[in-house]
């Protein structure tokens, strides 16, 4: 049997064990008493575990296409598998002292494991259908876990914008699914590599800005970001830490994907791709700047954030950096926000960039936590933001954007000062006379581990390159 013939469950074990893994968080949340519901987050770590180890035997198989050509078993796909599922594992410690007084938020948890296989089925898919049904489960998930504080005026407001926007956004990628079969004749990849070369250059460029911007709304990119700093400050602070981050790791996968399936000789797609990455940039970094709200910053800066990534995919095809650029990318960006967040959620949600002043004196350790990844962010080296700026920047100029890159250092010595606007305080301003009280200890452990990801990542940055090097996106 040919490798994109094969349908042995194995090569998607980890993805079932997901489903059932949230099924039985459910049904544990459901049939349980109120006083063991935080009992299910212990659950939900042990699946996103089981998950992980099962993800591991899959690295030493043949990277190939899988389930007649639908799903990819390539290096891209494994190492996204893991971003992910590290996402939703740091999440889950960030969210048990949050929730802790809802009396039955035990079915918190089987949404953030549907949400998580939405976002390993997207960075996987090699089929538009399968993409949309992945884009779908994301986001239905979502919408949820954003409006999940139901008498919160904020999360409320917040979450009808992240639905509003995302189904319109949804209609869009669904109508460009519908050209690419029209034009390809099929909806699976790699029939549609043999079927655009001969397809009018203008439907295809159609389906492929509605296919783009279907994605962009998952990954918080111009011109379907504006749910982004709405989320990051309305919504509970796990989920916002979890929606600026995990969809981000499965779209950017995909849509280097779908941008692979045009020959380098036809459609222009690096100058729409290049054009989105600067926009991107430059429009979240100058929003930052005038920010006053710690959580809409963070929110802000993960638009910013997005440009960034977008440079790896304008790089596909011309620099063999541009794969392991965008997987150290998603890894490092997903360590330093799920840190910065983490400072937030131990913090009891403080939000106001005022109440951080003096934080240096009173919360040490969490003004470390917090420095560390806005520094991270801007790429100052030894931490994890470095080696993939980096990165980013050496694929980018090796694929002939160097306007690009120069435009992406622009804005990184502009994002020193919105940092800076809220690390100064924290350490020359005289502290508050009561210390703000913390969360709790799982939410210090979540943000400890995070923190030191960034740290670790940045020293020993050399071997995740190598292996990331040996990764292929398959068509």
């Amino acid at each position: 049997m040919e490798a994109g013939m094969r349908m042995p469950l194995g090569d998607v074990l980890p993805e079932l064990v997901l489903l059932g893994g949230g099924v039985l968080v459910l049904f544990f949340a459901l049939f349980t008493p109120r006083r063991w519901q935080p009992a299910a987050a212990a659950l939900a770590l042990a699946v996103v575990l089981a998950a992980a180890l099962a993800t591991l035997p899959l690295f030493g198989a043949e990277q190939a296409l899988t389930f007649a050509d639908t799903y990819a078993l390539d290096g891209a796909a494994l190492w996204a598998k893991l971003i992910v599922l590290l996402i939703v594992a740091l999440t889950i410690l960030l969210s048990v002292e949050w929730f802790r007084a809802d009396a039955r938020h035990g079915e918190y948890y089987t949404l953030l494991l549907f949400s998580g296989l939405g976002a390993l089925l997207l960075a996987g898919a090699t089929d538009l259908m399968q993409m949309v049904l992945a884009v779908l489960l994301s986001s239905a998930t979502g919408y949820v876990l954003a409006a999940y504080h139901r008498r919160s005026k904020p999360a409320g407001e917040a979450a009808i914008k992240y639905y509003l926007l995302g189904a319109i956004t949804n209609g869009v990628l669904a109508y460009g699914v519908v050209l690419f079969l029209g034009v390809g004749g099929t909806t699976v990849y790699a029939g549609l590599v043999r079927g655009l070369p001969a397809a009018s250059p203008w439907v295809a460029g159609a389906a492929l800005g509605m296919v783009t911007i279907g994605l962009a709304f998952k990954m918080g990119a111009v011109p379907a970001h504006a749910w982004m700093p709405d989320v990051a400050e309305g919504t509970p602070a796990p989920v916002a830490a979890f929606l600026t981050t995990a969809a981000k790791v499965g779209a950017l996968v995909a849509l280097a994907r779908v941008a692979l399936l045009f020959p380098e000789t036809g459609l222009g797609w690096r100058p729409l791709l290049a054009v989105l990455a600067a926009a991107t940039m430059t429009l979240g970094n100058l929003a930052c700047l005038w920010q006053d709200d710690v959580r809409r910053l963070l929110g802000w800066s993960a638009v910013s954030q997005t440009g960034y990534g977008m440079m790896a995919l304008v790089a596909l095809g011309r620099s063999e950096l541009a794969v392991p650029a965008l997987l150290f990318f998603l890894l490092a960006y997903a360590l330093g926000n799920l840190a910065a967040f983490g400072v937030v959620v131990e913090l009891r949600g403080l939000t106001d960039r005022a109440a951080y002043a003096g934080l240096a004196r009173s919360r040490p350790w969490l003004l470390l936590a917090l420095v560390l990844a806005f520094l991270s962010f801007i790429g100052i080296p030894p931490l994890a933001g470095f080696p993939a700026k980096l990165a980013l920047f050496g694929a980018t100029i090796e694929a002939g954007y160097t306007w690009l890159a120069v435009l992406a250092v622009v804005n990184t010595v502009v994002s020193l000062f919105y940092y800076a606007r809220v690390i100064g305080p924290a350490f020359f301003e005289r502290a508050a006379p009561a210390p703000q009280p913390l969360l709790g200890g799982w939410a210090a452990t979540a943000t400890a581990l995070a923190t030191l990801g960034v740290v670790a990542l940045g020293l020993g940055a050399e071997p995740f390159l190598h292996w990331f090097a040996e990764a292929r996106l398959l068509p």
